[in-house]
């Protein structure tokens, strides 16, 4: 049996580049897949394929406040594939700040957030700092006149949402979470085209999946504080919980029910390590599962999935991940009234640091609207705050 274990900088390449095609699903077969050492853990969850060339005439100045995550490279990618310029980068970590500045070396090392803040020539700032202070300083950065893109959780209590809502109502900036499981994943944008061209019929529930890799020794005392991070839904569910709202087409929704555990971490026994939720909108239903017991054989960080159910038919995501051996990711199965599918979604383009960009020129909501971000929070902040604690 081949050796299954997936290359970080390997995995990157097959999603981004190669040809579309559609096969009939052969039958899957068990993988396996040797263990991985603790450096090898870390370099999955890193970026380490090149960032896109700076534009030649780029259409915006945007700067980087908080890098605690590294799901900054991935939206600074983002923003520059869509024309914006990096002008400078801001954090409190030293370390942080020199790994940055070696991927991004156009970015000039601010000597404090308020120089950020106060250049007017910047009409955006990316943060992805540690969770709790994530909403405080979309606060600020849009006080100063500026638009805000953050790492999801983009808000971690229902009291932040308040106050985020109240100053981007007042403000008319845009305030967009970057839930990059739907944005940036490529198999994720071609179900919505799908459900969007009535592939599946009427869309009547989605199930969404967030495993990840959970790595103890790599992980800041802030991790294991839900005060710090908001919780398992709060969190992860976020992702799960856009996706919902976005391919049901629902506008409204509720939380039904939801549960939290801690099963497996008694040396940090405020944290989360289990979490699920059902939810109801006025499009569709929605189910969510949500953990941190990715297996070492995994050869990725998670095996991330979504399952779209439709009157006519269904879509399922392997989005980082095919165990039964396709290489890559950003895998998608479709069964339909004629037939069950693969699409290799590897040439998909993802459009949504492009149509941010655009949303900052031109003032519009092409990337995600307003309430679309806000309620998809909302419903992460109340699914966890009324989850029940079992163990």
């Amino acid at each position: 049996m081949p050796n299954h274990r997936l290359d970080r900088r390997d995995f990157l390449k097959q999603s981004a580049f190669g040809a579309a095609g559609i096969t009939v699903v052969p039958a899957l077969s068990a993988v396996e897949g040797p263990a991985l050492s603790g450096a090898e853990r870390a370099a999955l969850s890193a970026v380490e394929g090149p960032p896109p060339a700076p534009q030649a005439k780029p259409r915006l100045r945007f700067s980087v406040v908080g890098i605690n995550h590294n799901h900054i490279n991935g939206m600074s990618d983002a923003v520059i594939r869509g024309g914006g310029e990096m002008v400078a980068v801001y954090a409190k970590e030293p370390d942080l700040v020199a790994a940055f500045s070696k991927r991004y070396p156009q970015a000039k090392v601010a000597a404090s957030e308020r120089e950020v803040l106060e250049d007017t020539s910047i009409q955006l700032v990316l943060s992805s700092g540690i969770p709790d202070e994530r909403a405080p300083l979309g606060v600020r950065v849009m006080q100063h006149g500026k638009d805000y893109m953050v790492d999801k959780p983009g808000i971690i209590t229902l009291e932040q949402l308040a106050e985020v809502r109240k100053v981007q109502a007042s403000t008319k900036r845009i305030y967009s979470i970057c839930y990059s499981e739907r944005f940036e994943n490529r198999a994720s944008v071609k179900a919505g085209d799908l459900v969007k061209a009535g592939a599946i019929g009427k869309v009547v529930q989605t199930i969404g999946l967030g495993p990840h890799r959970i790595t103890p020794a790599s992980r800041p005392a802030w991790f294991w504080d839900p005060a710090r991070y908001g919780g398992i839904i709060t969190d992860i569910g976020s992702h799960q919980l856009d996706q919902f709202l976005y391919y049901t087409g629902s506008t409204t929704a509720e939380v039904v029910a939801a549960q939290v555990r801690n099963v497996n971490h008694p040396d940090h026994p405020a944290f989360q390590d289990f979490g699920d939720a059902m939810v109801r909108g006025n499009g569709g239903t929605g189910y969510i599962r949500l953990d941190w017991f990715t297996p070492d054989g995994l050869p990725t960080w998670g095996d991330g999935r979504l399952t779209i159910l439709g009157t006519d038919g269904y879509i399922e995501l392997r989005k980082y991940v095919d165990i039964a051996g396709r290489e890559g990711g950003s895998h998608l199965f479709i069964t339909d009234q004629k037939a069950v599918r693969y699409i290799d979604c590897k040439d998909v383009e993802l459009p949504y640091g492009k149509l941010l960009v655009d949303d900052v020129l031109n003032r519009t909501e092409t990337a995600m609207p307003q309430a679309h971000c806000f309620l998809a929070t909302e419903l992460a902040l109340k699914a966890q705050k009324q989850a029940r604690q079992s163990s």
